[in-house]
């Protein structure tokens, strides 16, 4: 790690506890930030030049675009990031949760070339494969009986709700504000722009158990389905709570609505998803959805995404043509689902190697003990400073906010709130204090550990992290 880099010269107060540092001073100083920022990484603005000739922004993937240009890697190995200028990271981000067993890992290297030198690519067939990896998965998360393969989550949703809808005969849909589903399934500050069929969302406030059983019981009749994560991922790391979760779960059932979770990002918290950890106030049963949609790290880094449930729920993704019983029996044929990558060999063979021999219950287990324990350090250092933290296991969020609620963050309008624009900022220059630092995590402030991980290197984080709120005192107090 590089030596401590400050962006304050002295640090004040005005005599009252509040900051002597005014808002043109305090983008004054991210201004100086950034000019840091583009003197360490040369080679990255030039390949940014470069990209913009050819794609819009020079970007394919908005979440990786950082103003004023992306830092470009090189190359990753272990749990280690190396840019295009030569300078290493700590990688506390893990590719949004999907990189979860680190970079370049060896079984699953050995798993590539095996797969590529004995099975092939794009067989444009049926593997045996495809049944092992989708057992594996069945006999991973109780709640799925059957289940059908894709390309990413954002696409696992689509399917899930297609199913909803050709069971129910209904289109809407009841999603919640801060809720993020793929590309083009987002909820900020209502339906997003690049969201399809706009006028079949209905948008319920998160971990809301009053306003959501209201929600569900005065659309009977109109919503096919109830689409929630057990975590709002995108909206900042904020769990959702056992009631409410369970709320959504019996009042969508007693409605005749599908209940769909989300576990695209949050099916690495406990070995049977976070539904196996989230438990009932009343009986301490785990959450049982209708449809359960997952993606992101299920086959080690190779493109995937998958949906799956009630087998009867399923059955309508069964190519084979079903007799229906009645006066004059008829066939009812199937919904078409295809996707030429939906079993591409590289992802099957990855993902039953990921799921048995990578990512087992005791390493599971171990790697979100250990993300709990980080968590509850970063809160007891932040204690009575802007800085707030949210998440689950081994997946968190820092947040920069002017105030405290009376309780916990449990919904995106919570943190609008709490955040002024002296906050967003507080939140960029922690982002540039780390990048300078040596430590990967997303511009917004989230984390996710990966495989490899060590608590002392957490320490080094940790320490970070005390030396920014020393450095920043004058600005962190609430």
């Amino acid at each position: 790690m590089e030596p401590r880099f400050s962006f304050f010269e002295a640090n004040s107060t005005n005599g009252s506890g509040k900051p002597s540092v005014t808002l043109t001073q305090l983008r004054r100083l991210l201004d100086d930030a950034i000019k840091d920022y583009e003197r360490n990484h040369p080679r990255s603005l030039s390949i940014h030049k470069d990209a913009l000739r050819f794609l819009p922004g020079g970007n394919t993937r908005s979440v990786l675009h950082t103003d004023p240009f992306p830092i470009c890697m090189d190359r990753g190995e272990g749990n280690r990031l190396v840019d295009v200028d030569g300078r290493e990271y700590l990688d506390l981000i893990g590719e949004m949760t999907a990189g979860l067993c680190g970079h370049s890992h060896p079984i699953i290297q050995e798993t590539i070339i095996s797969t590529v030198t004995k099975k092939g690519l794009n067989l444009g067939a049926t593997t045996a494969i495809e049944s092992q990896f989708a057992q594996e998965i069945c006999d991973r998360f109780p709640s799925i009986e059957h289940l059908r393969f894709c390309n990413s989550g954002t696409e696992a949703n689509l399917y899930a709700i297609s199913v909803a809808r050709q069971a129910t005969g209904l289109s809407k849909v009841i999603v919640f504000s801060g809720g993020y589903h793929g590309g083009v399934l987002t909820f900020f500050h209502g339906v997003s722009a690049n969201t399809i069929d706009k006028e079949d969302w209905i948008i319920g406030k998160y971990n809301d158990v009053e306003g959501t059983r209201k929600l569900i019981c005065d659309n009977k009749g109109k919503v096919a389905a109830v689409l929630v994560e057990g975590m709002q991922g995108a909206g900042g790391c904020i769990p959702g709570c056992p009631e409410f979760l369970h709320t959504v779960q019996t009042t969508a059932n007693e409605n005749g609505m599908v209940f769909i979770l989300d576990e695209v990002m949050t099916s690495r918290l406990d070995h049977g998803g976070l539904q196996s950890r989230v438990l009932s106030p009343e009986d301490h049963t785990s959450l049982k959805p209708d449809i359960t949609t997952l993606g992101k790290y299920i086959a080690g880094g190779m493109t995937i995404g998958a949906f799956g449930g009630r087998k009867d729920l399923l059955a309508v993704y069964d190519p084979r043509p079903v007799s229906m019983p009645g006066k004059t029996q008829r066939l009812v044929s199937p919904i078409s689902h295809s996707g030429t990558f939906n079993n591409n060999t590289l992802a099957m063979s990855v993902g039953l190697t990921t799921l048995s021999t990578i990512y087992t219950l005791q390493v599971c287990t171990k790697l979100n003990a250990m993300g709990d324990k980080f968590r509850q350090s970063l809160l007891e250092i932040c204690r009575d400073t802007r800085m707030a933290v949210t998440g689950v296991g081994a997946v968190c969020n820092i947040h920069f906010v002017s105030q405290r609620l009376s309780e916990d963050i449990r919904c995106v309008e919570d943190l609008e709130e709490m955040q002024t624009e002296f906050d967003a900022i507080l939140k960029d220059l922690f982002w540039f204090h780390a990048i300078r630092r040596g430590f990967w995590i997303a511009r917004r402030g989230m984390l996710a550990l990966i495989l490899g991980t060590t608590e002392s290197e957490l320490e080094e984080f940790l320490e970070f992290a005390k030396e920014f709120l020393q450095e920043f005192q004058s600005l962190m107090r609430l």
